[in-house]
């Protein structure tokens, strides 16, 4: 059942991510293609980064707001509203015949983007057994994954995520709040189908207990002080700057997929299905392997592919001088190797920074969560806009080559990051992690302590 609502709601990221995903990519390759249907004769650069750019200022905005909006309607109806903000932005951009709308729906579309990205994990960990959450969690990640192998592999638009959404039910959290005990009680028997009905009771009452406590939280803090909470109080700003490092790191390496060469369909189709692929690989594995050693080693393996990818296409382009020529024949060899780079960073990519930083929920106290999960995601949108704004600019400027060089450099500060500022979390509260400094060493002895505590008790069960 915890299977089915995740897959459910995670559809709607799905067949958005597949739309978002992938008309940025043709709008990279094509716009030159549009000269003159959206007015001018011919796309200036800075009008081509505008409208490549438009849906990630749009995401930044849905990101700042959709945490309080769940707040006050529930997280169903934004996942609702996502849909028809979504639907509406999609339909004015088929249609429009200027540049400026075309800005405008795709900044629409941002919109709907980010309210689903950001409201979808919280909604499913708040529907899922706490032995599964993670799982839950990453299979969303699986799902958008999954979406962007759709969109290259036929390019088909589905809306089917709106009647999906009549199947779900609204987040626990919110129906405790509202007093419908009876719906809660139905739900969570739902979600522990074989636990006896003492057990969900028991259940039942913790949640609400922590919703009492969450409601007298929220009574007593205004907003502004709680917003004073995550900046000025060492554990939850020591949080902060962790969740928003990670959604930053994340959209500076993913510009590797975005970057717009003039490859066949079906490379980037197997790139999308390595990204993919690698991604429901941690499905597996993101509750047994440590979320720090995974970031580390991952992000060594996106450095290493970075790097290969810049030696290649340095040697690719010699004869051109360093830049793509439309009609050139380039030799096998180096474009044989400068594929192989890339999937071994997208590999890298979807094993950690593409999955880890959405976990980033357990970052945050319960007074400042949705203020934290907004920020980080907002962050994670804004670094985006930045990278999409300039990215053709850098590029000309700098060639592929020194483009790619330059992003690995950034990624080599990411995993510094990592190293000295990123601690083990799962199965720790904020303030075992984050009471002196940022607690890495500490995280990782605690975690290991329990690790072994836990394998003891099972020897003495046998």
């Amino acid at each position: 059942m915890a299977m089915f609502r995740s897959t459910c709601s995670s559809t709607t990221r799905l067949l958005q991510s597949s739309k978002s995903y992938v008309i940025p990519l043709i709008l990279n390759l094509n716009l030159n293609k549009l000269d003159g249907d959206l007015g001018p004769a011919k796309l200036s650069s800075l009008q081509q980064e505008l409208i490549t750019s438009a849906t990630t200022l749009g995401a930044l905005f849905g990101g700042l707001v959709a945490g309080m909006l769940s707040d006050y309607s529930g997280r169903k109806p934004v996942l609702g509203i996502a849909d028809i903000i979504f639907i509406s932005g999609a339909l004015t951009q088929t249609v429009c015949h200027t540049v400026s709308v075309m800005i405008g729906s795709r900044f629409l579309i941002g919109v709907g983007v980010d309210l689903a990205a950001c409201i979808t994990p919280l909604y499913i960990q708040e529907l899922s057994p706490t032995r599964l959450r993670d799982r839950m969690v990453t299979l969303n990640v699986v799902v958008i994954t999954g979406g962007h192998v759709t969109a290259y592999g036929i390019g088909a638009a589905f809306a089917v995520e709106t009647v999906l959404l009549f199947f779900l039910p609204e987040s626990l959290r919110i129906l405790v709040r509202r007093g419908d005990e009876e719906a809660v009680m139905n739900i969570m028997r739902r979600i522990y189908a074989h636990a006896t009905e003492e057990e969900v009771v028991a259940k039942v009452k913790v949640l609400t207990e922590k919703v009492r406590e969450a409601k007298e939280i929220m009574e007593r803090m205004t907003l502004g002080q709680r917003v004073y909470s995550i900046f000025f109080i060492a554990v939850n700003r020591r949080a902060l700057i962790v969740g928003c490092g990670l959604q930053t790191f994340q959209q500076i390496a993913s510009l590797f997929k975005s970057i717009g060469f003039n490859n066949p369909t079906a490379i980037r189709l197997i790139i999308t299905a390595t990204n993919f692929l690698f991604t429901l690989v941690m499905l597996k594995y993101i509750d047994i392997i440590s979320r720090r050693k995974i970031m580390v080693w991952t992000l060594s393996g996106m450095i290493f592919g970075l790097t290969l990818v810049a030696i290649s296409f340095h040697f690719l382009m010699l004869r051109t001088n360093n830049r793509l020529v439309d009609g050139t024949k380039y030799p096998d060899s180096w474009s044989a190797l400068v594929l192989v780079s890339m999937i071994i960073f997208v590999a890298s990519y979807a094993t950690g920074l593409g999955n880890v930083p959405w976990q980033q929920g357990e970052l945050f106290s319960l007074e400042v969560r949705r203020i934290g999960t907004s920020l980080a995601t907002a962050t994670n949108w804004g670094t985006n806009l930045i990278i999409n704004s300039t990215y053709l600019s850098l590029m000309n400027a700098i060639t592929p080559s020194g483009a790619f060089g330059f992003y690995g450099r950034l990624c080599l500060l990411g995993w510094v990051f990592c190293l000295f500022c990123f601690p083990e979390t799962a199965g720790l509260s904020l303030e075992e992690v984050f009471r002196d400094g940022f607690g890495v060493k500490e995280s990782v002895r605690i975690r290991e302590e329990r690790k072994d505590a836990i394998k003891r008790r099972r020897q003495d069960k046998v």
